[in-house]
């Protein structure tokens, strides 16, 4: 007999999974695809996240913990792992040369703003920019992408000017499907963190809020709209400025062990009211 803490994730799932379904509907990903990229997320996870200290993971351990047979499990784990490497690399490296621009003094004028560059010569350049915070992509390929997403735009005396505070991407659809994989992904860790945190050190919960009201007019949503966007941004160039300062990538001479990854995500949502 399932229990209320297994009707309660159940409905979470339904939530959950509601606006996945419509996105994948949209873009006619199939039951099926779904399904076959499932058996082997539950494989993969299990071989890497549910072995038993000390001991080697095997293929009857991982096909008792998913329910899967061993011969599925074993032709499962034989498959490649999908990859999205370029849009990874585009997205993060265009992020990268933005917050560079903003926050490196080199790039920066006299007032603090990112300075206008010119594309190539001497001193601080656009080029010497992404040299500096993209590693090997061109700098040409890199300027076309924030003039496309309308984050850089060309002054009349040719020099190249931020016009963005971050980069979004614009009608790059494979890009924004790299976000939504990443950004819900580690909201989903986050909340499984939570679930069993315990307060111990390494157990602590990690933070997790929201402001939401369910009796809104729509007259409101605009002002709200717009102070939830300035005000998050600001929130997220204080905390870039500050934890930038640690990252190796900006600052190489960061000592320290191990490598991991953290940071904060910020989103606005709205919908009608639907009972549950």
């Amino acid at each position: 007999m399932p229990n209320a803490g297994s009707h309660a994730l159940i409905a979470a799932l339904v939530r959950m999974l509601r606006p996945l379904v419509r996105i994948l509907l949209q873009r006619g990903v199939s039951f099926k695809a779904l399904s076959d990229l499932l058996k082997w997320l539950y494989a993969d996870v299990a071989a890497e996240e549910f072995d038993i200290a000390g001991r080697k993971q095997s293929i009857s351990r991982v096909s008792v913990v998913t329910g899967l047979t061993r011969k599925e499990v074993a032709r499962l784990l034989d498959q490649h792992k999908p990859q999205d490497r370029e849009s990874t690399e585009k997205y993060s490296r265009a992020a990268r040369v933005i917050a560079g621009w903003r926050r490196d003094p080199d790039f920066r004028g006299k007032g603090g703003a990112a300075a206008g560059l010119e594309f190539k010569g001497e001193g601080p350049t656009f080029t010497e920019l992404v040299r500096r915070y993209s590693g090997d992509m061109t700098p040409r390929a890199m300027l076309d992408e924030l003039l496309r997403v309308g984050a850089v735009r060309q002054l009349r005396d040719g020099r190249l000017k931020l016009a963005a505070r971050g980069y979004v991407p614009g009608n790059g659809e494979e890009v924004k499907i790299h976000i939504l994989g990443t950004d819900v992904g580690h909201l989903i860790a986050t909340i499984g963190h939570n679930l069993q945190a315990d307060g111990a050190s390494e157990k602590r919960p990690f933070f997790q809020r929201k402001v939401l009201y369910d009796n809104l007019p729509a007259e409101a949503l605009a002002e709200f709209r717009t102070a939830a966007a300035e005000n998050s941004q600001r929130l997220l160039e204080k905390l870039d400025l500050l934890i930038s300062q640690q990252d190796r990538d900006v600052n190489p001479s960061v000592e320290g062990t191990g490598r991991w990854v953290a940071g904060v995500g910020i989103y606005y949502f709205e919908e009608k009211y639907k009972k549950d």
